[in-house]
């Protein structure tokens, strides 16, 4: 793994402590998520190579997020007041579920966006809910003045680094199990801390491929533009890639590890959602099927010979959607 893919953050350091911290609570709260290796065509998908499903939507509170949001918690003291998060709802599932898991308060902040069935969840979990506007900024913007006011912990969804290296323990994950490193790995991007935590983890090793939403583009209008830019932000998957501006530190990742920024319909995300439900009994949130879409849209063309991991990223979807 490349030492110093950062000009300040060695993430080789990172994500080891990260996968060393994790490593206590696999059993308890954690779960080695199953890795699927099938022939391309078992997914509908042309071609000869291989393709791998990371079915990590079956990860504790339903999404990656899980290993972030508990190394965050882990990494340091907790002060009395608790944990703050915003989310679009993910974020501040795992949150509200680490906390839980040590038993410490949890609030979260979500936008008027995030689903019912995720407040709900937010709700068993014990945590504090807020509703605050209606996009995932507004409930940043909430979730940052009750923290100053507090002095709560401030678990941010997406860019922080033990937020980020905790992501990147799933790629530590992945090959392992694998006994190799994917040839690409097609990963959904919002606030960029999943794409970033595995382009740090498999750096030189897998070419990390990124996915938006048309509606949702930060990382590809933070390309066009040369740097990070607000866009506005709508569509089938927003309560989860609902980020307006890329993460600082997934941007910095991207500049080096991130060779492909793909756009993709609401209208292909959405089939795709209801291919893995309907062909493979799969019931995934929009946002884990854009790896799917990237596919069986044409937008990625696995090579013959090579292996293609989808990391299939959150269930956290209301099951009636899903026909």
């Amino acid at each position: 793994m490349t030492q110093h893919i950062d000009d300040d953050i060695d993430w080789h350091a990172e994500i080891g402590a990260a996968a060393r911290r994790l490593g206590g609570h696999v059993g308890s709260f954690l779960r080695e998520t199953p890795l699927w290796r099938l022939p391309a065509a078992a997914l509908g998908v042309e071609g000869a190579g291989e393709v791998w499903l990371k079915l990590e939507h079956l990860q504790t509170s339903g999404s990656f997020k899980a290993r972030g949001m508990l190394n965050r918690l882990l990494a340091g003291e907790i002060p009395e007041a608790g944990v703050v998060v915003a989310s679009g709802g993910n974020a501040g599932i795992a949150t509200a579920a680490a906390a839980r898991h040590l038993g410490v308060r949890c609030e979260v902040f979500l936008p008027g966006v995030s689903s019912e069935a995720k407040r709900q969840r937010l709700r068993a979990l014990g945590a504090q809910v807020s509703v605050v506007g209606e996009v995932y900024a507004d409930a940043l913007a909430a979730c940052l003045a009750r923290q100053q006011a507090t002095g709560a912990l401030l678990t941010h969804a997406y860019d922080q680094v033990e937020v980020v290296a905790g992501a990147g323990t799933l790629g530590l994950e992945i090959e392992r199990q694998a006994g190799a490193a994917p040839d690409a790995v097609l990963v959904s991007v919002g606030g960029g801390g999943l794409a970033g935590g595995l382009a740090a983890a498999l750096a030189g090793r897998s070419r990390i491929v990124a996915l938006e939403p048309e509606a949702a583009p930060t990382l590809f209008r933070a390309r066009e533009a040369g740097q990070p830019v607000d866009v506005e932000v709508g569509g089938i998957a927003a309560d989860s890639l609902g980020a307006r501006r890329i993460g600082s530190l997934a941007w910095r990742i991207a500049q080096r590890h991130v060779l492909e920024a793909l756009l993709l319909s609401d209208d292909a995300i959405r089939a795709a959602q209801q291919w893995l439900w309907r062909e493979m009994k799969l019931a995934v949130e929009p946002a884990a099927a854009l790896p799917l879409a990237a596919l069986h849209s044409g937008a990625w063309r696995p090579a013959a010979g090579t292996a293609t991991c989808l990391v299939i990223c959150g269930a956290n979807v209301d099951p009636a959607t899903l026909g």
